[in-house]
């Protein structure tokens, strides 16, 4: 049992600061005008409202690296267990949350690419910490 509840430490810990690293991507790809260029309408201001949700539910879907899967590739686990998060996104957060549309195309037609590169750099961050 206390095994167990350390695994769920180090995977939450994992997923808050793979939240952390993916809030910063985030950030920076809009501060620099990266979104703009890409005509993506995704610049948040780095608040502590904007923040604190993020590495919450980075380090809640951190527990997803319980499921085993590509336990020796980090790479890969961290880009497969990303599209968890990816896919909540694309397809419940922008149309009912964030009323985006479906693939959060109300903010540009490559969004949903962009998600899913700031998604894989929160699971490659979590894989790597949890390794």
């Amino acid at each position: 049992m206390r095994n167990f509840i350390r695994k769920l430490s180090l995977y939450f810990s994992a997923g808050a600061l793979g939240g952390l690293t993916n809030s910063a991507a985030i950030w920076l790809a809009g501060m620099t005008g990266l979104t703009t260029y890409l005509q993506v309408k995704i610049a948040p201001a780095w608040t502590l409202p904007w923040l604190y949700p993020r590495i919450v539910w980075g380090g809640i879907w951190g527990l997803i690296f319980l499921l085993p899967v590509a336990k020796s590739r980090v790479f890969a686990r961290g880009v497969l267990l990303s599209l968890g998060p990816t896919l909540v996104q694309l397809f419940w957060v922008f149309p009912f949350k964030a009323h985006a549309g479906y693939l959060g195309f109300e903010l540009g037609y490559l969004t949903p690419l962009l998600v899913f590169l700031f998604n894989a750099i929160w699971g490659i961050t979590a894989a790597l910490w949890i390794r």
